[in-house]
């Protein structure tokens, strides 16, 4: 298999993983606008700052409020985080690997990109919004679930599952930034009701967690049990835990890559020895930022390993 063919696939399952997921952040924040009391004071920028997109944002917009942020990460064509431009480079690395990839993928591709494009502006304004972004995820899932039903399980399928998992990890660790950044907002002056735990609820919901969640831990919604299982649980699909399991799985199956397995073996193997759940607030971002550092040096050695001569 060519070095560029299998970048553009491990890129295209990165795009559709980040376009979901995309969807998924604005959409934590865009329930917990409704759920929680007014008095919470929201903030939208939380958003860009944990993408890491301070500086592309300030480039276009000098007011910090929901609008301007939606907007970008929906709808900037100037930055990889948002979810037009991802799903711009979908379409062209589908394009140029249309051998190995279902022939369906590029109709299904092209019917997403239509429909975000004809419809970005339900995204924006907030009447539309909850539809906008209920479509943009069922379209990933209907590519997803097309790979899943028909793509032989060949190296092109391996490069597929790493790059998937390598960004699903990412984007969880971000959504739950996102979760801690709004629980640093709040100020429990209403005993009657608990902004937390609403936050944490729709963190759960955002990654589709909420039923496997109770169903593994058999208790309420805590900061701690939902920050535990979505970082360590093996099972759910979208941990931490889960995804470099299924990394390591795909790295073995590819030739060359003994020097990565180890690597990435001895990541997991103390990845989660840093985290205190007794600290929700500022000491939990931090190790949040430290786990988004290690996944890019993951990508880093992914690079070396299979696509050295592209860089």
């Amino acid at each position: 298999m060519l070095s560029k063919v299998a970048e553009r696939v491990y890129w295209t399952a990165r795009y559709l993983e980040r376009v979901e997921n995309t969807a998924r952040l604005i959409r934590v924040y865009d329930n917990l606008m409704f759920d929680l009391p007014r008095s919470v004071n929201f903030g939208w920028y939380n958003l860009i700052t944990i993408n890491s997109a301070q500086k592309e944002f300030a480039d276009r917009f000098k007011v910090q409020d929901e609008r301007n942020v939606v907007k970008f990460l929906l709808a900037d064509d100037t930055t990889s985080s948002s979810i037009l431009s991802s799903l711009r480079a979908i379409r062209e690395n589908v394009r140029t690997t249309r051998d190995v990839v279902p022939e369906d993928t590029w109709e299904l591709t092209n019917e997403l990109n239509l429909y975000v494009t004809e419809n970005i502006q339900l995204g924006v304004n907030r009447k539309g919004r909850h539809e906008f972004l209920d479509g943009v995820i069922k379209g990933c899932q209907q590519i997803l679930g097309l790979l899943y039903g028909t793509m032989p399980h060949d190296p092109a399928w391996d490069f597929l599952r790493l790059g998937r998992n390598l960004e699903r990890a990412d984007m969880t660790t971000r959504i739950l930034d996102a979760g801690v950044a709004a629980v640093l907002q709040v100020v429990e002056e209403d005993a009657a009701v608990n902004s937390r735990q609403i936050i944490w609820g729709a963190v759960l919901r955002s990654l589709g967690a909420t039923q496997s969640y109770r169903q593994t831990t058999r208790s309420a919604v805590t900061g701690d049990g939902v920050v535990y299982y979505l970082l360590e649980d093996l099972s759910f699909p979208r941990t931490i835990a889960h995804c470099l399991d299924a990394i390591i799985d795909s790295a073995e199956r590819l030739p060359r890559s003994k020097e990565i397995v180890a690597i990435l073996k001895e990541n997991q193997s103390t990845i989660f020895d840093d985290v205190d759940y007794e600290e929700l607030g500022e000491p939990l971002r931090d190790y949040l930022n430290d786990l988004q550092t290690e996944l890019a040096s993951i990508h880093t050695h992914i690079a070396a390993t299979w696509f050295p001569e592209l860089h």
